[in-house]
């Protein structure tokens, strides 16, 4: 190895002589510092400049303490509080690289770029300058006056604003923060594109959304989970000692396809296969809309062919063409059977035995969660079972415009009816084992009531126990 002593005379000769040697080759990079070390490294001549460095290619300088530069590869290694700047963009790292061929700056000892618009950080990252591009990896952050996201590798591409993050990906945004193993991120039109094992929790309305593929239109307040969609809406949760597991109190929809509107309507809408849970209430149907601003559920069949909607509560089984659920502070007060409607009641101890309540329409009125009353408007029939000391004692068939229906404990006090009524009664001797001779026309038992812990797995509960104590 062959070292040479350079003065500071020297050294503005030779960074001249660099200099008009750049005017031929644009490509080359200048450098100029306090003091110039020359040397041979294995045939390749190599300088080693040292106190106020600073590099120069093109629009790209460099400020450091010291740089070492490999002439023929046209690289350098750059050491101690280095800045590269770029017209707004700055980059700072306590060492790095960079690479003159390839017009690309290297870091694996922490690095920050700032581009006036965003601020990206990391443990190590890499810039393109002819491209514009930045790929970041290990305990990446990217932040800006609206959100903050991180992840564990990400491409920046600075023309158009636009970032690709992987693994342990998390993107927050006022009250609303997204998980997932990738993410596409549109800066300047809020757009986010999240893919597998996708999270989006709202953190003001305890709400979650699951999914294996999200789109989130920030600017429109509008979200969109087209595979493998499930919301939960926490109410409470609480641990189970009994059980050893944890148990929520909440509403739960799943479907094939979610769509979260949080602007002033704050609507979600459930499509196709749509199955609902919240309390003793659940739900299995082809559409579904929640207005939480309203505090309404509706739900329907979209075609005259298509599946009736089946609304179960308890030991009941509610069927119409649409039906609404009208809630106040989370508690359902009102049921809204319209066109159709049907409600058949299954004796819990003779269990082919069901109260059976048709008519135009069925509204049931609930108080502090349980059913106070019911109204059946238009051609209402029914067939009450009677008990004496709870053993069977027959039925009674009735008929009117319409019934009321008063219940205690959740069972029937009383029964008033209006317009034409009529009433038969068939003694036990002429029901017992002929139960499904008496059937309303159109009775129905499905058998396909969603059950919540099928819908809610325990990567659900984990999530739920870490995020939302």
């Amino acid at each position: 190895m062959v070292q040479l002593q350079l003065s500071k005379t020297f050294i503005f000769l030779f960074a001249l002589c660099a200099f008009l040697a750049a005017q031929q080759n644009s490509e080359q990079i200048l450098v100029t510092g306090d003091q110039l070390n020359g040397r041979v490294e294995n045939g390749q001549s190599v300088r080693e400049v040292i106190g106020n460095v600073v590099l120069k290619q093109g629009n790209v300088v460099i400020n450091c303490e010291r740089a070492i530069q490999y002439l023929m590869q046209n690289n350098a290694h750059l050491i101690g509080n280095v800045i590269v700047k770029q017209d707004t963009l700055t980059i700072k790292t306590p060492e790095g690289y960079y690479y003159g061929n390839e017009r690309r700056a290297y870091s694996n000892a922490g690095v920050e770029l700032n581009d006036k618009k965003i601020i990206l950080t990391a443990f190590e990252g890499e810039y393109f300058f002819k491209e514009q591009r930045a790929f970041f990896r290990q305990h990446v952050k990217l932040y800006d006056t609206a959100s903050t996201l991180t992840s564990e590798k990400l491409l920046y591409y600075r023309t158009i604003n636009k970032a690709v993050a992987y693994q342990r990906v998390k993107i927050v945004e006022s009250d609303n923060t997204i998980y997932s193993d990738s993410l596409i991120y549109l800066r300047s039109e809020k757009i986010s594109y999240a893919f597998e094992n996708t999270i989006l929790q709202n953190k003001a309305d305890a709400l979650v959304i699951f999914g294996n593929h999200l789109e989130d239109y920030r600017k429109k307040s509008f979200s969109i989970v087209d595979k493998d969609p499930l919301l939960v809406q926490l109410d409470t949760m609480y641990n189970d000692k009994k059980d050893s597991v944890i148990k929520i109190d909440t509403l739960v929809i799943k479907s094939l396809k979610l769509e979260a509107r949080r602007d002033s309507t704050n609507l979600f809408i459930a499509t196709d296969s749509v199955k609902i849970i919240r309390g003793d209430f659940s739900s299995r149907n082809d559409i579904t809309y929640y207005n939480r601003q309203k505090e309404y559920i509706d739900i329907w069949k979209t075609s005259d062919s298509a599946k009736v909607p089946v609304l179960w509560f308890t030991l009941s089984q509610m069927t119409g063409d649409s039906i609404r659920i009208n809630l106040s502070d989370n508690k359902i007060k009102l049921v809204n059977i319209k066109k159709n409607a049907m409600i058949l009641s299954r004796n819990e101890k003779y269990t082919s035995r069901y109260d059976q309540l048709s008519g135009s329409n069925i509204k049931l009125h609930f108080d502090n969660n349980k059913l106070t009353r019911t109204e059946i408007e238009g051609n209402a029939l029914s067939y009450y079972y009677f008990y004496d000391e709870e053993e069977p004692s027959g039925i009674m068939k009735s008929s009117a415009k319409s019934i009321v229906a008063f219940f205690n404990d959740n069972k029937v006090d009383d029964v008033k009816m209006y317009g034409d009524p009529r009433s038969e009664f068939h003694p036990e001797n002429l029901v017992e084992g002929k139960e499904k001779q008496f059937s309303l026309p159109g009775f129905t038992i499905y058998s396909d009531k969603p059950v919540k812990e099928k819908l809610i797995q325990q990567q659900h509960y984990r999530f739920l126990e870490n995020k939302l104590k």
